[in-house]
């Protein structure tokens, strides 16, 4: 009842969780988790669901994933520590997964930055076939470790929140090999020159205050108000073929003279929350933008290449643009709000994707539908919305059912019953 509950709470009409007081908003449904100290005991995440579990100062925790010999897994996990946490720049998580006998399958680490501003990150450990290790079916291991350094590591200072627990969210995603074997070369050569920035008069869109909640954007020029310590998130459909360029703006100040460092970070995640690119501006009070670099059109072949932001783009789906003011521009810049703006790009030929050899968990993940591309335009949720889409993917599975309770939204059920086989990941 109370997952429902969460639902009804960020139902068309009301105000999404945590963009007015600038906390995270998880997914609603998320399934409660805890972590263990070791693998002999580690709790059971299964893909599809998303799962919400704290990481205690100095902590190393386990859970447990239980794969075939031909999916590819993705595992990302993301840590919100407190409000007003002190944190250094190399202060993070780092997230690996293992397999039965603890061998790493994969590293990848998160850190806070420049900005010296507690906000979430996102980590994502990864178990891929074809390669010498991990390749067996069977129980592998998630291994989350929180990762201080320097003053806040050993600060036991009162309301620094060093000692606290970080919430993280974490929601597994699998991939199914290919029902043909295609080529393991990545792609040839494409236009790597920046592009110029977008372009035009912007318009008001908020975002969301977490993944499951992100806001709908598509190309355009788009203006927010933000305030410090405040992270939005936004999704933008992205069809195999197109690639995506963003630059995000941070507008003058009116009041306070000096420097922040990190001001601004502007950061870019695939559709399974893998880290694509990411960019960062200090701050003198004067409008400056952040530009992500050059992207390739998404193809399934990037996958091949060392590159990790070519890498990173791999698939089609929700591509997450996530902004963050530091809490550092208080002291000198006082409250704000800021004026953030944000230019997006998505150009390319779109085409069909790859065949799967089995379905993606959860299912549409790497899809991009009509809803998706309207949605971008007019930032509505389509209807059934993020909320009732993360609430499927939060494993209550009763989405479509809840609409019905709710009564009087007839054709809204209607949709969701047709696209169950669909639904996209937005937790």
């Amino acid at each position: 009842m109370t997952a429902v509950l969460c639902a009804v709470a960020a139902l068309p009409g009301g105000t999404a969780a945590g963009v007015q007081d600038g906390t995270y908003a998880f997914a609603p449904g998320a399934l409660a988790v805890s972590g263990t100290g070791s693998m002999s005991d580690a709790a059971r995440l299964e893909p599809g669901r998303t799962y919400r579990s704290s990481l205690p100062r100095n902590g190393r925790l386990y859970y447990r994933l239980d794969l075939p010999a031909t999916a590819t897994a993705y595992v990302p996990v993301t840590a919100v520590p407190p409000a007003h946490t002190t944190v250094t720049a190399t202060d993070g998580i780092r997230v690996s997964v293992r397999d039965a006998h603890g061998s790493a399958c994969s590293y990848a680490s998160a850190r806070f930055g420049a900005g010296l501003s507690p906000r979430p990150v996102t980590a994502l450990g990864r178990r891929e076939p074809g390669g010498t290790q991990c390749q067996e079916a069977g129980t592998y291991y998630v291994l989350v470790e929180r990762v201080e350094t320097g003053a806040a590591a050993g600060s036991g200072a009162a309301g620094s929140g060093s000692a606290q627990g970080w919430d993280l969210e974490i929601a597994p995603v699998t991939e199914p090999r290919l029902a043909r074997a295609g080529t393991t070369s990545a792609p040839g050569t494409w236009d790597s020159a920046s592009p110029e920035p977008l372009p035009g008069t912007a318009r008001r869109r908020s975002g969301g205050a977490g993944f499951a909640l992100a806001r709908p954007l598509g190309q355009g020029v788009w203006r927010t108000g933000m305030t410090p310590g405040q992270t939005l998130f936004y999704k933008v459909p992205v069809d195999w073929g197109r690639r995506l360029d963003a630059v995000a703006e941070l507008g003058p100040s009116a009041q306070g003279r000096g420097y922040v460092g990190g001001a601004l970070n502007l950061s870019l995640y695939n559709p399974v929350r893998g880290l694509v690119d990411d960019a960062s501006l200090g701050y003198t009070g004067t409008g400056k933008p952040a530009a992500l670099g050059p992207l390739p059109p998404v193809e399934y072949t990037n996958r091949y290449t060392v590159l990790s932001a070519q890498s990173a783009v791999r698939f089609a789906g929700d591509y997450y643009l996530v902004v963050h003011l530091s809490e550092q521009l208080a002291r000198t810049f006082g409250t704000g709000p800021f004026t953030v703006t944000l230019r997006v790009r998505v150009d390319g030929r779109a085409h069909g994707g790859p065949s799967y050899a089995g379905r993606p968990v959860p299912g549409g993940v790497f899809t991009v539908t009509d809803e998706d591309r309207e949605a971008a335009v007019t930032g509505s949720t389509g209807g059934g919305g993020t909320a009732m889409k993360a609430l499927a993917v939060g494993g209550i599975g009763g989405g479509t059912a809840l609409l019905l309770v709710l009564g009087g939204w007839t054709l809204v059920a209607r949709r969701a019953q047709t696209r169950a086989s669909a639904q996209k990941p937005t937790a």
